[in-house]
């Protein structure tokens, strides 16, 4: 039977937790990073409006799908944030976002051009097995046509949801490929089945439905600006003075 906590969880608790499971470290860099941001915001004369900060409220409610006060109250408590804490995490993400356009808003269109290749998608199939023989049967099968992709799949994948789409991986870029499949997959003509390719996750079999060529709309524009402000903070975060701390 577990015993009831008759006092209360003190701030000193808090801090002594976060101590024994090794939290410290990553709590500290995230005050640099807040301390580096606002530096960097009084410099640049940043100053959100009224209606710059009810914007991001809006928007921070509906990417967390908090459609009511109700919803709201629930997610802070569930959290022990108060309103107040609710408004400067709405503030902090505001700024952030405010400085990186400040810092890197008219080099996005260069930083696109120079890293094109980067941003390169491709569509996909695979199925991943344990016997490069096997793998290599099914291949031949492939190109023969005696299995469609969609045979292979429905025998091959465990997991349901990509069976049913019959190994359909949909649009990938090279960053979230192996550094062995993404030269492959890139150098690939559409539609093409590509031969099996070994390694240490197993044997992917994977076709290759089309090479998407990357456009900058605004979502990728948003991606880039903030790649690079997370670049910049990075370095900024490196190189601002380890002062010490009391616990």
């Amino acid at each position: 039977m577990i015993a009831n906590i008759e006092r209360k969880i003190t701030e000193r608790d808090l801090i002594n937790e976060a101590k024994l499971a090794g939290k410290i470290p990553e709590l500290m860099r995230g005050i640099i990073r807040r301390q580096v941001i606002e530096q960097q915001v009084r410099k640049a004369g940043i100053s959100p409006t009224t209606a710059d900060l009810q914007q991001a409220a809006d928007k921070f409610r509906l990417v967390n799908k908090l459609e009511s006060a109700a919803a709201t109250q629930k997610w802070l408590a569930e959290r022990f944030l108060s309103v107040d804490d609710f408004e400067e995490m709405v503030t902090q993400e505001l700024i952030s976002q405010q400085l990186a356009r400040y810092l890197f808003g008219d080099r996005v269109e260069q930083f696109f051009y120079q890293n094109l290749v980067e941003y390169t998608s491709a569509i996909i199939y695979e199925v991943i097995l344990e016997d490069r023989n096997l793998a290599m049967e099914l291949f031949y099968s492939l190109q023969e046509g005696d299995l469609s992709f969609a045979d292979v799949a429905y025998q091959y994948i465990p997991n349901p949801e990509l069976r049913r789409r019959g190994g359909y991986i949909g649009k990938v870029g090279r960053k979230q490929l192996r550094p062995e499949i993404s030269a492959t997959i890139f150098a690939a003509k559409p539609p093409q089945l590509l031969a099996p390719i070994v390694t240490a996750v197993g044997v992917h079999l994977i076709q290759v439905e089309e090479i998407v060529e990357p456009r900058l709309d605004d979502d990728l524009r948003q991606q880039i600006l903030m790649e690079m402000f997370d670049l910049w903070l990075a370095d900024a975060i490196a190189a601002y003075p380890q002062c010490p701390i009391e616990i």
